[in-house]
């Protein structure tokens, strides 16, 4: 039976373009434009994009971003990624200029102060999965809290075009327990990438014990009689970091990302488009989307594609 729900891909278009950027900027490969800005993290993002678009076949599309490394979680706790270094200089530029050629090419971008691409994800998919079919792009494991019947992840994993899927029942079978119940986990065993510690003394195998067992971070408080002496003294001892790891691993899904399908759809590319992406230097891009989509230029001509830099 043919699937008749719309299939919408959530692109996490941070993600996308820090991985593209350390891919390339390890061998010093930034690419300059005419204006002198480095576009090696663009030009992946992009191309990153257009690739998924090949293989998942959506019928929609949405990409998300950070606005900034300040957002709510600072707030509740000042350590939350204070361990990240400093972006590269020649990174920097590239923010703007990816949420800007997103845009150029036709697709639906969001982002909002004080919030991560993950919470616009989260909120996107509390809208749409009840209604359509979503795939979600990104190499951020904390998604994995979205997965649902209607909702997988697709975790970049090598190149443009390898993606490692997870799907709700996968999810399960290999971490044996449900998807909401990742933050719980987490709660205990903290995220050292993001700087939180969850329960000092509490690895994953207790964690995953206590979820088990218990369900939830507050039921096995709830349930501390229970529990071993030593684990006893660490969760009473860490009973304020345990909440406060649980609140900056959910992913919060109320972001205002209303929005109709007409919003989401998949643009038709043309000359302007092309003649957008010259204006930033993104030959590549250009390539790989007159590939995907046969593009006329104004006069009836084929755009014709230039040698690729990055093969």
């Amino acid at each position: 039976m043919t699937e008749s729900r719309p299939h919408i891909l959530l692109v996490d278009g941070m993600a996308l373009l820090f991985r593209s950027f350390f891919a390339t900027a390890v061998h010093n490969h930034f690419q300059h434009n005419e204006q002198g800005i480095p576009t090696n993290g663009v030009q992946g993002f992009a191309r990153h994009t257009l690739t998924a678009v090949s293989l998942f076949q959506p019928t929609h599309l949405a990409v998300c971003w950070d606005m900034g490394a300040v957002t709510f979680r600072n707030e509740l706790y000042d350590g939350y990624k204070a361990n990240r270094p400093a972006p590269a200089p020649e990174l920097m530029p590239q923010f703007d200029m990816a949420r800007q050629v997103s845009k150029d090419i036709g697709w639906k971008n969001f982002g909002s102060e004080g919030l991560e691409a993950d919470d616009l994800i989260g909120s996107l998919v509390k809208q749409w999965k009840d209604r359509a079919r979503l795939t979600i792009v990104s190499g951020d494991k904390d998604l994995l809290q979205l997965l649902s019947p209607s909702v997988e992840v697709a975790l970049t994993k090598k190149g443009h075009s390898i993606y490692d899927v997870y799907t709700e029942a996968r999810f399960k079978e290999e971490y044996g327990m449900t998807p909401a119940q990742f933050v719980d986990y987490k709660a205990f065993i903290g995220d050292p990438s993001d700087g939180y510690p969850g329960v000092k003394g509490i690895g994953p195998k207790t964690a995953l014990k206590f979820i088990q067992t218990y369900g939830t971070a507050e039921n096995t408080v709830q349930s501390i009689g229970e529990l071993t002496k030593s684990e006893r003294t660490k969760i009473e001892a860490n009973l304020d970091m345990l909440r406060l790891s649980k609140e900056l691993a959910a992913i919060h899904c109320d972001a205002d990302v209303a929005c109709t399908l007409d919003d989401l759809a998949l643009p038709s590319y043309d000359s302007d488009t092309v003649s957008r992406l010259e204006g930033h230097g993104l030959r590549s891009v250009i390539n790989q989307l007159v590939l995907s989509e046969p593009v006329t230029m104004a006069g009836g001509n084929r755009y014709e594609g230039i040698s690729d830099p990055f093969k």
